[in-house]
Formats: structure tokens, sequence, C-alpha cells
């Protein structure tokens, strides 16, 4: 550590690692919805529903709860879904603008490693029965060509339910 530099420990190494791989996803979403031109509140609803997400999976595999409210979870999450740096945000700012994924991951040239965590998740949830579905939504605009504004109308057509319900883990 120095003065421009500073390190925080955390012995949840499940938490981490998972928080690190799975914002990657919602990070593609955030680029989607800009993609599709809509604005903050879209963006900080996925964001914000994204790590419930996120902190059911990784509770589900052993991880902390506390962990995701910290610099791994909501942290990372924060630069990764509003910097025009990240390669999953630019990538879903592309998809959202209606280019294909082939085309996409040839432009950048570059891993974009929300794709394979977007696939790697949508299993592991069906797996353990853990609701995810703004990942799914990923999931299927990725691997089975569904529209990007579809899957936001399919999110917001779901059943009503009360924010903190699903919270649990």
């Amino acid at each position: 550590m120095n003065h421009y530099f500073r390190v925080y420990t955390n012995p949840d190494v499940i938490g981490v690692e998972l928080g690190g791989a799975l914002k990657n996803i919602i990070a593609l979403g955030a680029g989607i919805i800009a993609g599709l031109g809509y604005g903050d509140n879209a963006k900080a609803a996925l964001m914000t529903r994204g790590l419930v997400e996120i902190t059911r999976l990784g509770c589900a595999m052993g991880a902390k709860k506390e962990t995701f409210s910290g610099l791994t979870g909501m942290g990372d999450l924060i630069v990764t879904c509003t910097s025009i740096h990240s390669r999953n945000w630019r990538a879903g700012n592309m998809l959202g603008q209606g280019q294909s994924l082939d085309d996409i991951l040839d432009k950048m040239g570059m891993i974009v490693e929300g794709v394979r965590t977007a696939e790697a998740a949508h299993i592991l949830a069906k797996e353990k029965g853990i609701s995810m579905p703004i990942t799914n939504a990923i999931y299927s605009v990725l691997f089975e060509g569904k529209n990007p504004k579809e899957m936001v109308g399919h999110l917001m057509g779901r059943v009503k339910t009360h924010e903190m319900e699903d919270v649990e883990v």
C-alpha cells in the first residue's frame, strides 16, 4: 500500500472469486441497456437487482453474503457497469445496438469474460434451483439469439414481487 493504492483483504475466497466473475454478466446487461438507449434509472435497477442475483448464487456456492456488499461485490459491479473502458460493458452496448455476438467478439479481439460466465452461471443456477432472471435473459441474448429489447420486456413483465421477498439466501 502507498498514498495512491490501498489494499483490503477478504478471507471469503469463494465470494471474492464469484463477485469478480459474476459482475461481468451484469456489465453486459448494463451495456445492453445503454445500447438500447435506456437511461440511468434502468441501469441502476439492473445493477441493484443484478447484485441480488450475484449474492443469491454466491451464497448458494458457500460465499458470505457480506462479501457482496464490499469492494469485490458492489464496488467491482459499479465500476464494471459504468465504465466505457469495460470490455463487458462495451460488448453489451454493441449487442444493444443490434450487432451480433460473433461480430462483436471479432472486433474486440479480447476476451469478454461475461460471455462464458453467463453460460456457466446459467447452468449453475439451474442445477441449484437459484432464481437469476437477469442472467437468464442475458444468456438468452448471447446463446439463443433472443432480441435484447424483447428480453428487457420479458424481465419487466415478470410477476410482481416484494423487493425484499427474494433477497433471502
